[in-house]
């Protein structure tokens, strides 16, 4: 049911040979190597965004030092967001796409943790073992969970599709867009501790992208096995299967060859000591071979009013995206366009997701991959089971210690080569939303202007005059400190304020072309039935529920195609 025909355009899926579908299982059902390479495919696109998020948030978290907790974080993360793929793709929308960590979530929480009552002591800046129970970790623990309780009941009660009738590109192209502008410090204290080993792995990137995309038809030959054909080799699109893990394979080998060579300084003063590859080698073997992430692992959580504000900004921006996801993935899955239950679903899965990341801590929430949305493109199969597959993949790594361990000893420049390709894209995908509204106009022009600049320079100034935000209320201080130090919630507001009150056509908005593909309800056809509803009868027997199929009939729900961070 969910097959994408080789060319991008309608439903015939004979032209594929990774692909064939039967008819009456609604699933395909491919040779033993292309099953595995797809559900790579799925799982290598998301691993630098996965893994970046703990690497990000070790420094507010005073854990830049210790790289055995940095390791349970990666562990954490993982087998969270296999298990919300497993309950999404069954439970949620029912499309096959990945979730995971999201950067939404970052900014508000690098915002919170800046804020002076929760500076990393001095103690931990050379120290290798830090207290992970401390107020630090297990407050941003508890704003996570009590923030995506907003989700929750935004998707579950069919709120989503009211609420989205206010948002248009003009909200969301700031909003993305400073998720990477304000990522740049980090970025940037991670490239210049090697400034040559980050430019090789950008230069390795972008030469990678340019063999996916030039040289996407010349495959490699690999051994195979089907029952049809036995034994046989099969063509491997190496460089469209694996650019991120390829990327960062040819740094980190330079880096392993310069340090065995002792090319790189050994004194830890010196300029380059951190791209040494034994500069953290000690925790795999301090590192346990298996481990089971649980709730509370890292103590009883507790919350801020100020820290949930900042998470609830987060959330708002990840709802929106991942609206868009929705559309995209079907699009491009060749599914029937999701009914508004099925999107209410997906949105309350999310936060159902978002819960149990907070409450498994790791100090991030949920939310679906573009990244995957845009693999469907390349491989032409969208399966559920796939995806399935992949979530299974990434509760078994969540369990495997080491795995973990050795994503933590990627060299510093290595990960900074990462960051600024990463962000980069991430806050051009943001500008792109734009394409829909028609920049010609000057009352566009004005109101992503003033709303990208204004992001940039409230923040800044309030970080160099700390004392101005005193009301002698502290809760009120918190919270108006971490919100005007977001970038994303500047700039998403004053973009969501000024699009909405500003006098505008809605073709000049571009709501036009977001609202196209919704002009027709396609919740009732025979089709839409067999992809959205929910398994095992579930939906049979809730039917007469009115919470769970609640829809909106009078809410024009937009197409949304923003890129996911």
């Amino acid at each position: 049911m969910l097959a994408k025909s080789c060319n991008g355009v309608g439903s015939n899926p004979t032209c594929c040979p990774l692909l064939r579908v039967i008819p009456h299982l609604s699933l395909p059902f491919m040779s033993i190597h292309c099953h595995y390479l797809i559900k790579g495919k799925h799982y290598l696109t998301a691993f630098g965004g996965i893994v970046s998020i703990p690497l990000i948030l070790s420094e507010g978290l005073c854990l830049q030092h210790d790289s055995l907790t940095q390791s349970c974080l990666i562990n954490t993360i993982f087998f969270t967001s296999g298990l919300i793929t497993v309950l999404q793709v069954t439970f949620g929308v029912r499309l096959p796409i990945l979730q995971g960590g999201t950067f939404a979530l970052v900014t508000p929480a690098m915002a919170m943790l800046s804020m002076p009552e929760w500076k990393c002591p001095a103690w931990t800046q050379n120290a290798s073992l830090v207290n992970t129970s401390s107020p630090l970790f297990i407050e941003l623990q508890g704003s996570i969970m009590v923030a995506s309780v907003l989700q929750i009941l935004v998707g579950f009660s069919g709120l989503i599709g009211f609420l989205m009738r206010f948002i248009g590109p003009l909200t969301i192209a700031p909003t993305v867009s400073l998720i990477g502008l304000s990522l740049y410090d980090s970025a940037g204290d991670k490239v210049g501790s090697h400034w040559g080993i980050s430019a090789m792995y950008v230069s390795t990137w972008l030469l990678i992208i340019l063999f996916s995309q030039y040289l996407r038809r010349i495959p490699i030959l690999v051994p195979a096995y089907s029952k049809a054909k036995k034994l046989h080799t099969s063509k491997f699109y190496i460089f469209q299967i694996m650019p991120i893990l390829l990327g960062i394979s040819i740094s980190w080998l330079v880096c392993y060859l310069l340090t065995i060579y002792d090319v790189l300084p050994l004194d830890p003063a010196q300029y380059g000591h951190l791209a040494r590859t034994d500069v953290k080698g000690d925790v795999l073997n301090k590192a346990s071979w298996f481990t089971f992430p649980y709730p509370g692992q890292w103590g009883m959580p507790t919350v801020s009013l100020a820290g949930v504000f900042g998470m609830m900004a987060g959330i708002i921006c990840s709802m929106a995206e991942s609206v868009g996801d929705y559309h995209a993935c079907a699009r491009l899955s060749g599914a029937p366009p999701p009914p508004k239950h099925a999107i209410s679903r997906g949105i309350g899965v999310e936060g159902l997701g978002s819960l149990l990341a907070g409450a498994f801590g790791t100090g991030n929430g949920t939310t679906s991959f573009s990244e995957n949305v845009a693999a469907l493109g390349i491989t032409k199969v969208g399966s559920r089971m796939v995806i399935l597959l992949s979530g299974v993949f990434m509760i078994l790594i969540g369990m495997l210690g080491k795995i973990g361990a050795i994503f933590t000893t990627i060299p510093t420049p290595v990960v900074g080569g990462m960051f600024l390709i990463m962000f980069g894209v991430i806050t051009a995908a943001g500008i792109s939303n734009l394409q829909s509204t028609d920049m010609n106009s000057s009352r566009n022009i004005f109101v992503f202007g003033f709303s990208m600049f204004s992001a940039l320079v409230i923040p800044n100034w309030i970080m160099k005059n700390p004392d101005f935000l005193e009301t002698d209320v502290k809760e009120v201080d918190q919270v108006l400190r971490i919100l005007l130090t977001t970038h994303m919630f500047i700039g998403g507001f004053l973009g969501f304020f000024l699009d909405n009150t500003i006098p505008g056509t809605k073709s000049e908005r571009g709501l036009l072309a977001w609202n196209k593909v919704h002009l027709e309800d396609s919740s009732d056809t025979l089709a839409t039935k067999e992809v959205y509803d929910l398994p095992f009868g579930i939906t049979s027997c809730l039917s007469s529920q009115s919470w769970v199929l609640f829809d909106l009939q009078s809410v024009e729900m937009p197409l949304q195609t923003p890129h996911k961070t």
